[in-house]
C-alpha cells in the first residue's frame, strides 16, 4: 500500500525526534511504499540535510514551519467574509468559557504545579464526553479555513493581517469568554495571533491535490498537534484514513513549555487542546507509545476502541554483548545516563547518594550524560557543586588525595566510549526523574541486563513491569534505601537484571514495533472506503489495486447456506478477505516515483509490476 508519512522536525532530516524511529519503520516495512510529507522546524535542521533514504521512500515533499512567506494572495470581499466567518468561529471556541479543561491548565499554572505530571487531567477537568457542539464548532472553523486555502491559494497573508487580530480581540471581548481572555492587552492579541498563523500554516500548502495527500492509502502522523493536522485535510478531502502515533503527548510537552503572561497561556492552552481533541475525534487510529500517554488522549476525548498501545522499538543488538556476558561491573558502582536537565532531577540523586555513602563507603556514582541547552549546562553546574559540597573531604582539586566518588562524565570519553559500556560499569542503574515520558534509559539498561532503581514518573512503572525497584519522585531517602537494598544483595540484582532483559527482548525490539505496524496498517486500511480504481498502463482496472474492504454494502443478517455453510456473498467475502487483507493494495498499478524534491536514496525504486503476489506477503 502507499503511505504519507507526516513528520514535523524529525524525519528524513539528520537531526530531529522520532528520526531513527521513522527510519527504522519504513525500512522494516520494505513491501509498502511510503511518500514522506516533513515540516521543518529551523533553518539549521534543512541545512543538515537527510539521512540516507531506502528505495521504498519514493517522494519527499518539506515546508517550514519556522517561517512562511507571504503568499500574495489578495481576498476579495466574498473571500473576506469567509475568512473573517471561520477564523471568527475559530478563535471564539479557543475564548469561551466552555473549554473546562484549559481553565483547569491555567489555574494549575497559576498555582505553579507541573501540569506535565497529569494534575490538570487527573481531575477530570479536561475530560471529553465524546463529540461536542464545541468540538463540532472548531472542526467546522478549521475545515473553513482548509477550504478557504485551498479555494484562494493561502491564507498566510490572511492570518497575519489586521483583520484576524481585531477578530481575535472580538472573540476575547464577547460575553462568557475565559476571564484570561477578557484580561488580554493588545501585546497578548498579537502574540496569540502570531502562534495561530505559525500553527496553521499547514493549512495553506498545496499537499492536498489528487496526486498528492489524495493519492495515498493511510496517513501516519508520526505526532500529534501540526504533524497531524495535514492528515486531519487528508481525511477531509479525500476520506484517507489517519493513524497518528504518539510516543509523547504533544499537548503535555505544550503545558510545560508554556510562556509568557496568563492570556497569552490560556489562550494558546485551549488552542492545542481544541486542535488535540479533533485529531483524537478524526483519527482511525491512535498508537500511543505506553499507557500513560494513552491516558491523556482518553481524558482529552480519544474513543478507547480506536487506541493500541505500540511501545517503540530499540536497537537490542548494540547491547547484546554487554547484556549477554556475565556481570563484571565494579559491585559498588551506580549509573546515571541520560540528559542532564532540571527534570532529571539528579539534585535528589545526590542527596540519594550523600545517604547511601553513609551506608556503604564502598559505593561509587557514575553521572554519564551531555547538557540539554543552556538551562541544562547551568542545571549540570549546579550539581557538580553540590557535589563538592556534599563530599568536602573527597573534593576533585589538585591536593586531593584519592579519587571522588562522584564523577561526570560523557558517552565519547576515555572511561566511556560507548553507550553499552557505559551501562555495563554499573552494578545498579539509577533513574531519579520527576518529569518522564516513556524512559528510554531504563530499556537500554534492561537489555544490558542491569536491575534498576527509579522514580514513579511517566511510563516507568509501565516499562519496568516488575523487574526493578520504584520509588516516589523528590524522595532521597526512598532513592537511597533502595540503591542499598541492591549493592547489598548480588544474588538479587542478578535476578533482577536477568528478568529485565528477558523483558525488554519481548516488548521493545525493533522487530515487535515492525510488526505491530504491519498489522495495523492492514486493520485501518482495510476498514476504510475504497475511494479510487487503480488502472494498470493499459488503462484497465488493476487486480489487487485497491485495498479490501472488510465492511459489505448489504448488512448481514443471517447467514446464507451453501457450500460450507455460506451462500454466494459469504464465499465472495471470504475470498476478499483472504485475497485482499493480505495485500493491503501493495501494488500500486502505475509509476509512482516522481518527486517533488529529489529522494536521496541508496538503489533505485523497483518498478510497479503490476503482478498479483500471494495473499498475506502484501505488508511484509
Amino acid at each position: 500500500m502507499r503511505i504519507g508519512l507526516l513528520t514535523e522536525g524529525g524525519y528524513p532530516y539528520v537531526s530531529g525526534d522520532a528520526r531513527l524511529w521513522c527510519d527504522r519503520l519504513v525500512r522494516g516495512l520494505e513491501r509498502h511504499e511510503f511518500d514522506v510529507y516533513a515540516l521543518s522546524r529551523s533553518e539549521q535542521q534543512e541545512d543538515e540535510g537527510w539521512i540516507p533514504l531506502p528505495p521504498q521512500v519514493s517522494r519527499v515533499r518539506t515546508a517550514p514551519l519556522w517561517t512562511a512567506e507571504d503568499d500574495g494572495v489578495v481576498h476579495g470581499r466574498r473571500a473576506r467574509r469567509r475568512f473573517a466567518e471561520a477564523y471568527g468561529e475559530l478563535v471564539s471556541v479557543i475564548c469561551s468559557a466552555g473549554t473546562r479543561g484549559t481553565r483547569g491548565t491555567r489555574e494549575a499554572f497559576g498555582r505553579g504545579e507541573a501540569v506535565g505530571t497529569g494534575e490538570a487531567l487527573e481531575t477530570g477537568e479536561a475530560r471529553e464526553s465524546g463529540p461536542s457542539l464545541e468540538a463540532d464548532r472548531f472542526g467546522n472553523a478549521l475545515y473553513g479555513l482548509a477550504e478557504l486555502a485551498r479555494d484562494e491559494g493561502g491564507l498566510v497573508g490572511a492570518l497575519r493581517s489586521e483583520a484576524a487580530v481585531h477578530t481575535l480581540e472580538r472573540a476575547c471581548r464577547a460575553p462568557g469568554v475565559l476571564g484570561a481572555a477578557r484580561e488580554a492587552h493588545v501585546p497578548d492579541l498579537l502574540t496569540v495571533a502570531a502562534h495561530l498563523e505559525r500553527a496553521l500554516r499547514p493549512l495553506s500548502l498545496d499537499w492536498y491535490e489528487d496526486d498528492g495527500l489524495g493519492s495515498v492509502d493511510l496517513c501516519h502522523a508520526t505526532a500529534g498537534g501540526s504533524a497531524a493536522l495535514p492528515g486531519l485535510l487528508a481525511a477531509h478531502f479525500h476520506e484517507v484514513p489517519l493513524l497518528v502515533t504518539e510516543y509523547g503527548v504533544p499537548l503535555r510537552a505544550h503545558y510545560l513549555g508554556a510562556s509568557g503572561d496568563a492570556p497569552v497561556r490560556a489562550l494558546l492552552a485551549a488552542f492545542h487542546r481544541q486542535l488535540t481533541a479533533e485529531v483524537y475525534r478524526r483519527a482511525a487510529c491512535l498508537t500511543p507509545g505506553n499507557t500513560h500517554a494513552r491516558r491523556w488522549q482518553e481524558r482529552c476525548g480519544a474513543d478507547r476502541a480506536r487506541i493500541r498501545t505500540v511501545y517503540p522499538g530499540m536497537e537490542a543488538a548494540r547491547f547484546a554483548e554487554v547484556g549477554e556476558a556475565p556481570e563484571s561491573a565494579d559491585p559498588h558502582t551506580l549509573v546515571w545516563v541520560g540528559r542532564v536537565e532540571p527534570a532529571k532531577d539528579l539534585i535528589s540523586l545526590l542527596h540519594a547518594f550523600a545517604e547511601i555513602r553513609r551506608a556503604e563507603p564502598k559505593a561509587r556514582l557514575r553521572i554519564v550524560g551531555a547538557a540539554a541547552g543552556d538551562e541544562g549546562a547551568a542545571y549540570l553546574g549546579h550539581c557538580r557543586a553540590l557535589a563538592a559540597q556534599l563530599f568536602p573531604d573527597e573534593a576533585d582539586r589538585v591536593h586531593a588525595v584519592g579519587d571522588h566518588p562522584v564523577s561526570f562524565e560523557e558517552v565519547g570519553d576515555p572511561a566511556v566510549p560507548d553507550l553499552a559500556e557505559a551501562y555495563a560499569s554499573g552494578a545498579v542503574v539509577v533513574l531519579s526523574s520527576v518529569v518522564e515520558g516513556f524512559p528510554i534509559s531504563l530499556v537500554e539498561a534492561m537489555f544490558c541486563g542491569r536491575p534498576t532503581v527509579s522514580t514513579d514518573a511517566g511510563a516507568v512503572v509501565e516499562v519496568i513491569g516488575g523487574t526493578g525497584l520504584v520509588v516516589p519522585p523528590r524522595n532521597p531517602k526512598a532513592l537511597a534505601e533502595a540503591c542499598v537494598a541492591l549493592l547489598r544483595a548480588p544474588e538479587r540484582r542478578a535476578r533482577l537484571g536477568a528478568a529485565a532483559r528477558a523483558r525488554a527482548l519481548e516488548l521493545f525490539t525493533v522487530e515487535q514495533n515492525v510488526a505491530a505496524f504491519r498489522g495495523i496498517y492492514l486493520e485501518v486500511v482495510s476498514h476504510a472506503p475504497v475511494r479510487k480504481v487503480v488502472l494498470d498502463e493499459t488503462g484497465a482496472p488493476l487486480p489487487f489495486g485497491a485495498p479490501a474492504e472488510a465492511p459489505v454494502p448489504v448488512r448481514w443478517t443471517e447467514p446464507r447456506l451453501g457450500t460450507g455453510g455460506l451462500g454466494v456473498a459469504g464465499v465472495a467475502g471470504v475470498a476478499g478477505v483472504a485475497g485482499g487483507a493480505g495485500l493491503g493494495g501493495a501494488v500500486s498499478g502505475r509509476p509512482r516515483w516522481a518527486v517533488d524534491t529529489p529522494v536521496r536514496a541508496t538503489g533505485t525504486p523497483p518498478a510497479a509490476t503490476g503482478e498479483p503476489v500471494p495473499a498475506g506477503e502484501g505488508a511484509r
